[in-house]
């Protein structure tokens, strides 16, 4: 039985579908983003990830960070980052005007390697530098760390592992850590107990929850972790961005969804619904799929 005295009055949203959902999804033009990160502020989203600066080789659906992030109209109270995963991407962040950027680990050895081509001790010495320039221009760094609650190629990681991982970043100067169920594996009690091994070391105030639903867990795995104290979730409107290890899976929960689910337990979010719906309904328009949102099909039916 959910105890409603022990969650948050307001949980904050940390919008990933300009970046984590496109980064999966067909390309789109640059001004089909602009218009995309506008409504979303315009929806009363206030942190949105809005670029990446990793190789285009990589990820050529990012490759137009640079334009998306020194065109966008700016939101007064709007908080526009971007994903660096190494200095140069750091630096490009910077002269493109990003508020904030994003650096990304893994609990799991095999994740690390086979993803960013390196061990989770050797990712890790790549952020020093990144973190003291970040640190220098006066840049908050925001940390991800993948795998929390299993891996595409070990299964089970054990939480003591995701808890080192986090307090790693979080000691480097993070001020924040984004727990990632990348496969959307987890369920309820496990990914509470996480969020509770976790939360030992790293201030449960400076976590958040990124669970994918390729599962369809999602919703039920960020309600079990409410009551621990933790107030923000990742989300992507729509529910863009498939699960790129489970093909033809969803992948991020439907940011519609989720705030649906919170306004209905009494939480405020600042946001908007009915239009973060026809958000959600033009870009999949544009990107020629429904919308990954049951909440925003069933607005938009009405």
């Amino acid at each position: 039985m959910m105890n409603a005295s022990r969650l948050p009055k307001k949980v904050s949203i940390f919008e990933v579908g300009a970046r984590d959902g496109l980064q999966n999804e067909k390309a789109v033009t640059t001004l089909d983003k602009l218009t995309l990160i506008e409504q979303l502020a315009d929806a009363g989203i206030k942190r949105i990830e809005a670029g990446s600066f990793v190789s285009p080789k990589w990820v050529p659906q990012m490759a137009d960070s640079d334009d998306v992030l020194k065109t966008v109209k700016r939101k007064q109270g709007v908080v526009y980052s971007a994903l660096t995963p190494n200095l140069k991407g750091l630096e490009l962040a910077l002269d493109a005007g990003a508020d904030e950027v994003a650096i990304f680990g893994a609990a799991s050895e095999t994740f690390s390697q086979r993803n960013i081509n390196c061990s989770i001790e050797e990712s890790i010495a790549r952020f020093e530098p990144v973190m003291a320039l970040a640190k220098a221009k006066n840049i908050p760094v925001r940390g991800y760390v993948s795998c929390v609650l299993g891996c595409p190629y070990e299964g089970d990681i054990d939480i003591n592992e995701v808890a080192r991982v986090s307090e790693i970043l979080y000691k480097m100067g993070c001020y924040e850590i984004s727990l990632g169920d990348t496969i959307g594996v987890g369920t309820p009690i496990k990914a509470r107990k996480m969020v509770e091994a976790v939360a030992k070391l790293v201030p449960v105030e400076k976590l958040a929850l990124h669970f994918h639903d390729t599962y369809g867990q999602a919703l039920a795995n960020i309600q079990a972790c409410l009551e621990t104290g933790v107030s923000v979730i990742d989300s992507s409107v729509a529910g863009l961005g498939g699960c790129p290890y489970a093909k033809g899976a969803s992948g991020n929960l439907a940011t519609e969804d989720v705030v649906y689910m919170l306004h209905g337990m009494g939480i405020e979010t600042g946001i908007d619904l009915t239009k973060l719906a026809k958000t959600g309904q033009q870009i999949s328009h544009t990107l020629g799929r429904t919308t990954g949102s049951k909440v925003a099909q069933a607005i938009c039916a009405e």
